[in-house]
């Protein structure tokens, strides 16, 4: 469906088509026409599908400039709200509205001023409940309420401060909800809070035709020095997902080491930082971002070649959100999983989803490289691998690894 055939605003038309969007995703072409009807909408689709816009558009056709707040956007993570309020902004650049972005980390003054002007406020759930708490911002007579990543929401533990904020909308507006996933707790809110809402399923996962999901099974110990060889041979802008901050920062320092132009991002740093880190990325002043699972969702950063599951995700929907930020908009990306022994258990649970093709690749010959660790953590090794080709691995195919009794890996028991 084309954006003309969708009776948009002029304005809105004018900006999003000099932005170069003729034809709506498949999420925003089931959500634009509904929302215009004032229906409550609770919509799924996968990282990257165009959600902004799918509610952004239908929301900016009402808002009437200059009469106060009219519409609130919940988001989980200080990144979406800015990417959520920026791009907005694009969208509506034709029309008189104004925003407030409202997060934490930074200072409250310049949001209460921008609130007192704000037709739209975009914000994470802790500042947000800041603001009602001082009475800087009123959501008494609100048009829309967003809630974008709810689940990410969820599980960052803002659900009370949800249904908090909820209660201080009226009954009359209009709630749209996005999240990838529909856990117990989220079903309650819209139980709770929607008024009888339609359910729309956007394309949940990424094209299996345009995404090469491979994995590697390792040593502990070669895991680093793999890494630094296929950043080295690949071209392209990569995201490394770890598991913990710290272990962010000793990839990233070691990465440094090693001639790679990367930087690392996480909750521990600061807003300013995350924030200039993100831009680095997206105007390639860097080749590889390092992360926790706080980059996997909402971040706009389209021109990701490969992901690296450097520490296996803890579920499979993590795994497929981090995947998704690669191949997107018609574009190729590879998805490389580093796994060693300790990963056999979890890396079954991803696999037993049908509707990933993960394959095993043979090891390649690389060069040694030291991965200094500072104060490492208790178990955790580095080293020096020789360097070797590797050749009994598989490769094409159903990649599945080595079965163990009924469905687990053999590889020598369990640590």
């Amino acid at each position: 469906m084309k954006f003309e055939e969708l009776n948009l605003k002029p304005e809105l038309l004018k900006a999003i088509t000099q932005l170069g969007f003729v034809e709506a995703t498949e999420i925003q072409a089931k959500c634009i026409p509904e929302i215009m009807t004032g229906k409550d909408i609770v919509g799924q689709s996968q990282t990257g599908s165009g959600k902004t816009a799918a509610f952004g558009l239908p929301m900016l056709q009402n808002i009437v400039p200059g009469r106060g707040v009219q519409a609130i956007i919940l988001t989980p993570t200080r990144e979406l709200c800015v990417q959520v309020h920026d791009t907005l902004k694009l969208i509506s650049k034709y029309l008189p509205i104004r925003y407030a972005c409202v997060y934490g980390g930074v200072g409250i003054g310049p949001q209460i001023d921008d609130l007192r002007r704000a037709d739209i406020v975009v914000g994470t759930p802790g500042r947000t409940m800041d603001h009602l708490d001082r009475r800087s911002l009123d959501i008494s007579h609100i048009k829309y309420f967003v809630l974008d990543e709810a689940d990410k929401m969820l599980e960052m533990g803002f659900i009370d401060d949800i249904r908090l904020i909820l209660k201080s909308t009226p009954k009359t507006k209009q709630s749209l909800m996005f999240s990838a996933t529909m856990p117990t707790d989220i079903k309650k809110i819209i139980s709770q809070f929607f008024n009888n809402p339609t359910h729309i399923r956007g394309q949940m996962q990424v094209d299996r035709s345009l995404l090469k999901q491979v994995y590697y099974s390792i040593q502990q110990n070669e895991k680093f020095p793999l890494l630094v060889h296929f950043l080295k041979l690949h071209k392209g802008i990569s995201i490394i997902f770890c598991a913990t901050r710290h272990e962010v920062d000793l990839v990233t320092d070691n990465l440094d080491r090693n001639g790679i132009k990367a930087m690392a991002i996480h909750g521990g740093l600061t807003q300013g930082k995350r924030l200039q880190v993100v831009e680095m990325l997206r105007k390639e002043h860097i080749t590889a971002l390092v992360a926790t699972d706080v980059a996997a969702r909402g971040l706009d950063i389209r021109n990701i070649t490969h992901i690296f599951n450097y520490d296996l995700p803890r579920t499979p929907d993590e795994y497929i959100h981090r995947i998704g930020r690669t191949a997107r908009a018609g574009e190729t990306g590879v998805a490389i999983t580093l796994l060693t022994h300790a990963d056999y258990d979890k890396f079954g649970k991803i696999q037993r989803d049908r509707t990933l093709n993960i394959v095993r690749e043979n090891i390649p010959a690389f060069q040694p490289v030291p991965f200094t660790r500072g104060q490492s953590r208790s178990g955790s090794q580095g080293g020096r691998p020789p360097m070797r080709q590797f050749g009994r691995g598989r490769s094409g195919g159903q990649g599945r690894a080595p079965q163990r009794g009924g469905g687990g890996f053999r590889g020598g028991g369990r640590r």
